[in-house]
């Protein structure tokens, strides 16, 4: 099947069509995400972000739904109520941000979004702002790397998911300053772009560094590949499971991590470390999950012995996230 940005906007446009034919609760649907772009692909797959606005509470927050294996939808469900309050659209780094980001609307009621985007987005870019939402990931990666301080060095995987949560909400700060927050799958890519454009280039290649003891290979993916499969598909076949961790996912995932391992091996080893780590945390009774993704960890010198000194490299990455922040801020007088 030939996958054109065509085809995709249109399986966009007929979901929203189905959905909201069936759900009369549905005040607003936008597509967001990677179908904003020219290449939405990915190793030949990608998914079509939804947001569905209801006037009532949602049942959950997202879904994933199948089309094809190479496309599914990821729908996130958000009650009309989150969007109220304009002031908070503009420090909101997720909802906010999106909202803001020119995505397209498929279905509007009463001219809803266009009220509300307007509402939003008058002052969403002015300088105050955008430092605000900048300093909320900052703060978080910095409480966050606190309390990973504090407790005994055992590298679980709910210390791993933890560390990487500060690797990614630090490098988002900086991203924030240039554009919506990143997300997973182009995370390093991305960044490396973010980084030059605050000035910074060597952030990209400091990220790396914390993930690995050396340079990311082709082959060290390669090598490392069964065993994250065997854990993301364990993962996606227990009952209750996160929509990250459902079974469509995971050629959407395996087909990014073997197209970057190609040009930018540390950019598809952050894609699998990050949703290896999300899979071992969610299954911590299983004993095979647990020692293949520790032994993956040893490798890449994320274990118990080395945690402390590698907590020790975040604390400096932050100061230079922190200083990135300050310098902004001064030049453009906030």
């Amino acid at each position: 099947m030939r996958i054109t940005l065509e085809a995709l906007h249109k399986a966009a446009r007929e979901s929203a069509e189905r959905y909201a034919r069936r759900d009369r609760s549905l005040v607003c649907i936008y597509l967001t995400g990677s179908l904003l772009g020219e290449e939405p692909l990915l190793g030949g797959t990608t998914d079509i972000d939804l947001i569905f606005v209801h006037s009532t509470l949602p049942p959950y927050p997202r879904e994933i739904v199948r089309l094809t294996d190479e496309i599914h939808l990821d729908i996130a469900h958000l009650p009309q109520s989150v969007f109220q309050q304009p002031r908070r659209l503009r420090a909101d780094n997720w909802i906010g941000s999106f909202l803001c980001a020119n995505p397209i609307v498929l279905h509007d009621i009463g001219h809803w979004f266009e009220f509300t985007q307007a509402s939003a987005g008058a002052q969403f870019d002015l300088p105050e702002y955008v430092l605000q939402r900048a300093r909320l990931f900052s703060d978080q990666a910095r409480q966050s790397w606190l309390d990973l301080q504090s407790q005994p060095a055992q590298a679980t995987p709910q210390q791993i998911h933890q560390y990487l949560d500060i690797l990614e909400n630090a490098s988002n700060a900086v991203s924030v300053l240039y554009g919506t927050p990143l997300t997973e799958r182009r995370f390093l890519i991305q960044f490396s772009q973010r980084a030059q454009a605050a000035g910074r280039p060597g952030m990209a290649a400091g990220l790396a560094d914390l993930i690995q003891d050396d340079p990311a290979s082709l082959e060290l993916i390669q090598n490392l590949l069964e065993n994250w499969r065997l854990a993301l598909q364990s993962a996606g076949n227990r009952e209750e499971k996160s929509p990250r961790l459902d079974p469509t996912r995971l050629p959407y995932y395996e087909r990014a991590v073997l197209a970057l391992g190609e040009d930018s091996p540390a950019a598809a080893l952050w894609l699998l470390l990050r949703t290896w780590t999300r899979a071992a945390r969610a299954q911590p009774d299983d004993a095979a999950v647990l020692s293949g993704w520790q032994n993956a960890c040893g490798r890449l010198g994320l274990s118990s012995v080395a945690l402390p000194e590698r907590l020790k490299a975040v604390d400096a990455y932050l100061d230079t996230v922190e200083e990135t922040l300050d310098l902004w801020g001064k030049q453009y007088g906030v």
